[in-house]
């Protein structure tokens, strides 16, 4: 593992441009369930007969918001009670030291900004838990922690409008913006990829890994579990995030 490390520590510490792409098994050290988690508590259905991709979908917020309210509202919670962990702090001090390394996470949390990863180096391709916004009049909303503790769903001190996070839900698309600006950085290309927590489910992810590896870069991933994508990196570093990334970073940085 120490020669492992070494080798991934070498790698970022001579990229230029370095992609770090996140998932929630970054957070899972926060206390967090992981996406997986949060659905699989379910296995297969909700308690409400339903799978959670039915649940947790667009569609559902539209037909029945309370009932998608309800499991909104566990994720909320359970980000709101947590916070980021050693991994999160090590990357914003990457970033902050490497100007050129850019962070892709697939977390609504919150946790990398509040870490202190900079904000114009941080892609949150699936939204954020927060403010919310009233689908009616489009109302902003700061008070997240007090909408899960009242009724649900949250309505518009305005015009009485379902209020909803910023996040994307199942059969909804990507943030225009956000991934308008994730293929800009991906053009310009990348030295090295690490994927931390994350399998290779999206084309999002697996489009800079494959990239970087057609153009000679490193690819690397950290993650206990092995998943699609271990078998496609240069090294696989099975181990949660919050140990292996302090070590790497005192590695790239001694000092």
């Amino acid at each position: 593992m120490h020669q492992a490390i070494r080798r991934v520590a070498d790698a970022l510490r001579e990229a230029e441009r370095t992609l770090i792409i996140t998932g929630a098994g970054l957070s899972a050290d926060s206390g967090l369930p992981t996406y997986r988690g949060v659905s699989g508590l379910y296995n297969g259905t909700t308690e409400d007969g339903l799978p959670i991709e039915a649940a947790l979908s667009g569609p559902m917020l539209q037909h029945d918001p309370a009932l998608c309210w309800k499991y909104l509202a566990e994720i909320g919670r359970a980000c709101l009670n947590g916070h980021p962990n050693a991994g999160h702090r090590a990357i914003a001090r990457l970033q902050r030291r490497h100007l050129g390394c850019w962070v892709l996470t697939q977390n609504v949390d919150g946790y990398h900004l509040a870490a202190g990863s900079p904000p114009d180096r941080l892609i949150e391709i699936h939204g954020t838990l927060a403010p919310l916004y009233c689908m009616n009049c489009r109302r902003r909303d700061d008070v997240l922690a007090t909408r899960l503790t009242g009724p649900l769903p949250p309505r518009c001190e305005y015009c009485a409008g379902v209020l909803r996070p910023p996040v994307v839900l199942f059969e909804e698309p990507l943030p225009s913006a956000a991934l308008a600006q994730l293929q800009a950085q991906v053009a310009r290309g990348f030295d090295a990829v690490l994927a931390i927590g994350t399998s290779a489910s999206f084309a999002y992810i697996v489009e800079p890994l494959l990239r970087v590896q057609q153009a000679g870069g490193f690819t690397a991933q950290i993650d206990p579990m092995v998943s699609e994508l271990s078998g496609q990196v240069d090294v696989h570093l099975m181990a949660g995030a919050s140990d292996v990334l302090p070590q790497l970073i005192r590695h790239i940085f001694p000092d």
